[in-house]
């Protein structure tokens, strides 16, 4: 698996032989300007929730693209009002098999509501995975219980992305707790310094990570990792 890393919670999974684009929040955070939005390419767009900084590059995304938009029911909805008709609906617990592999969508505690204030469904997280590995997408998250019945439920984790930013999800020290009830040490980290409410520590959060003998990776925007 290729992971490029966006911004905020934005992500690029190259898998399957194919482009998986999570969260699109681009062109609208500073923090990214060295990214060249017209240069993405996706065959499918993952939405974890309706919040703007997670979704404010789907439409446009999805159009230029011609990318399957994955995400739950009423995003399902909300997309076909733009005028974009491929889009595949999924809810909390279901699962479906698509020509890069299974995605699961799992509990995330957070709220869920479009940039236009209307109601977006519950918010989920994401375990995507196939004969190359697995790769949990937490989402906009609280640490949860729900997190333990994921190891039960699908293949060994290759790696997971989680927020560390505080105020508005968990942060680094509950995040060392999630990779314990997920059984995954290998975490690259989303949701943090894009605002002022989420900057953080780099050495603190890494120290935190750390001493529980976990790895932590803070990709720069625009850089790619592979597992």
């Amino acid at each position: 698996m290729k992971i490029t890393y966006y911004g905020q919670s934005c992500f690029s999974i190259e898998m399957g032989g194919k482009k998986l684009v999570l969260d699109p929040f681009i062109r609208y955070n500073e923090k990214a300007k060295n990214i060249d939005f017209d240069a993405i390419e996706a065959d499918y767009i993952l939405v974890s929730h309706g919040h703007q900084d997670h979704t404010a590059d789907l439409v446009d995304l999805a159009k230029k693209t011609g990318a399957k938009v994955i995400g739950s029911w009423e995003v399902y909805q909300w997309v076909l009002n733009q005028g974009i008709e491929n889009v595949h609906p999924m809810n909390t617990g279901g699962k479906w098999t698509f020509d890069f592999g299974t995605v699961l969508c799992v509990v995330a505690q957070h709220s869920s509501s479009f940039p236009d204030g209307s109601y977006a469904g519950n918010p989920m997280g994401f375990v995507i995975w196939n004969d190359e590995g697995a790769v949990y997408f937490a989402g906009d998250t609280a640490l949860t219980w729900d997190m333990k019945l994921i190891p039960m439920l699908c293949p060994k984790l290759t790696c997971a992305i989680l927020p560390i930013g505080d105020n508005f999800t968990m942060d680094a020290k509950q995040a060392v707790i999630a990779s314990d009830f997920i059984e995954c040490d290998d975490i690259i980290a989303c949701h943090y310094d894009t605002f002022g409410f989420i900057e953080v520590d780099h050495d603190a959060v890494k120290a935190a990570f750390a001493e529980k003998g976990k790895k932590l990776q803070m990709i720069e925007i625009g850089a790619t990792t592979e597992r």
